[in-house]
């Protein structure tokens, strides 16, 4: 059972390089990202490949930008669209991390079945010969109990990468809510404003005329004088 004992540990190993290199903060939620998009939802122009570029950039960048596409959109259309974003972009951070945790789950597991298949064969043979040499039969056991070892030692080492890159994981989760929480409410006050400020009139809109009073029709006629001239 040492081989896929050794197997287990060098998948775990990959996998831990991976998410370390994956996990980065400028990958993840770099401040860059948040203040672009904080400028983008405010201003009235959005070009399509300033929303290309701030989605291509990193998975922060992925969920505002799909905020910024639906910025247009009532308030619950728009949060929802985000929430879909949102989880496509929490199945990338958590990728590799089930299989960690099942290394974890076995890697004891197959341990203990080495260390039981070795004890069997130390018995069958005591079985078979005696107890000739007790040596040889503790140097059998121990060799048995070397899998129980290793298999907790990769199973206690994977476990600690596992926590930490699943806090990691939670952390980044909640950067991404404030951060598309506050894009919202940038996007709709922003939205809110604009309307307002097309239906001013300009300033140098000429005034109603009076109530009660009529204007003067160009070209009209002065009325005619009472009688006839002789």
């Amino acid at each position: 059972m040492m081989f896929p004992i050794i197997l287990s540990s060098i998948l775990a190993v990959a996998i831990i390089i991976e998410r370390f290199l994956a996990l980065q903060v400028r990958k993840v939620v770099p401040q860059d990202d948040v203040e672009r998009a904080r400028k983008l939802a405010s201003s009235t122009k959005l070009a399509d490949a300033q929303v290309d570029e701030l989605r291509n950039s990193s998975l922060l960048g992925r969920v505002l930008a799909t905020g910024l596409e639906s910025r247009e959109l009532p308030r619950h259309i728009m949060k929802e669209n985000v929430e879909e974003a949102g989880r496509h972009v929490v199945q990338e951070l958590e990728r590799y991390l089930p299989a960690l945790g099942t290394i974890v789950t076995i890697s004891p597991m197959m341990g203990l079945l080495g260390t039981v298949l070795g004890m069997i064969g130390v018995f069958s043979a005591i079985n078979t010969a005696g107890v000739g040499n007790p040596q040889q039969m503790a140097g059998g056991i121990s060799e048995a109990l070397i899998t129980t070892v290793a298999g907790l030692l990769v199973a206690i080492i994977t476990l600690v990468f596992e926590r930490y890159f699943k806090s990691k994981v939670d952390s980044y989760v909640a950067t991404m809510e404030r951060e598309a929480m506050r894009l919202i409410e940038i996007a709709n006050s922003s939205r809110k404003v604009l309307p307002a400020a097309a239906g001013a009139r300009p300033a140098g809109a000429a005034a109603r005329p009076a109530a009660g009073t009529q204007p003067q029709r160009p070209g009209a006629l002065a009325p005619e004088r009472g009688g006839r001239v002789a």
